[in-house]
């Protein structure tokens, strides 16, 4: 992981490795900051995210018909 300073100062060797596939880690203050990806990387990282369904489609996405009998069970006594 980089400190932003170390970016900062190499900006073109960042960039470099970020075009070469390896995401580069920048930290500022000793906590995680950022991640430099490239364009394309960014790009698929994106149409990925649109491919998902989100919680609501997926509870409306059910199949549709007869309900799933439910099991017999008989709740126990509780002493109270």
């Amino acid at each position: 992981m980089l400190s932003l300073q170390d970016a900062k100062n190499s900006f073109s060797a960042v960039v470099a490795a970020a075009l070469d596939g390896r995401p580069q880690h920048v930290s500022r203050r000793g906590r995680p900051a950022v991640v430099v990806i490239s364009e394309a990387e960014y790009a698929r990282l994106k149409a990925a995210a649109r491919t998902q369904k989100t919680f609501v489609e997926h509870l409306l996405d059910q199949p549709e018909g007869p309900e799933t009998p439910r099991a017999k069970i008989v709740p126990r006594d509780v002493a109270f």
